[in-house]
């Protein structure tokens, strides 16, 4: 019986190249200088600090730029507030967004069943869903009903077999 699987993932090593592409505008760049414009990467996790607010949302623009050039989701990424650091400067620290949430996966199982496709069956395993079908032109149906609907993550539909 034909699957496939409904996904959200990251790929780290392309936020990583992105971030350094971006660190290093940022020391070239002229609006840039004397501001000590950083972004470093951690778990999941990214953190941007600068002089100030103005400067962090400058450097945070040019990291969507890298990161979109890069083909990673912009939705992949969860913003924090701009707060206070030490000696005057700014920081804000951005939430990578990897795996489907319960709320999601409901929400993703309701739309599915809402397509009222005979024969097609979706579960929840763990971080991502399994749809299984009778007809690969039904779960073809599905993949570009959820393309087309925005569940605010990105979604990659993998492992498809017959």
């Amino acid at each position: 019986m034909p699957s496939f699987d409904i996904v959200s993932e990251v790929d780290l090593q392309e936020v990583k190249n992105a971030v350094d592409q971006a660190n290093r505008e940022a020391t070239t760049r002229f609006d840039f200088k004397n501001t000590d414009s950083t972004i470093e990467i951690g778990d999941l996790e990214l953190t941007l600090a600068s002089s100030t607010e103005d400067r962090i949302r400058a450097l945070y623009q040019v990291l969507e730029e890298k990161l979109v050039k890069r083909e990673v989701s912009l939705k992949s990424l969860e913003p924090g507030k701009i707060e206070e650091a030490a000696k005057g400067t700014a920081r804000q620290k951005i939430k990578l967004k990897a795996g489907l949430s319960q709320d999601v996966a409901k929400q993703i199982n309701r739309f599915i069943k809402e397509q009222n496709v005979k024969g097609i069956s979706s579960q929840t395993q763990g971080e991502q869903i399994r749809v299984t079908g009778k007809k690969r032109d039904e779960l073809q149906d599905i993949i570009s009903a959820c393309k087309g609907n925005d569940f605010g993550v990105p979604l990659q539909f993998n492992n498809f077999r017959e």
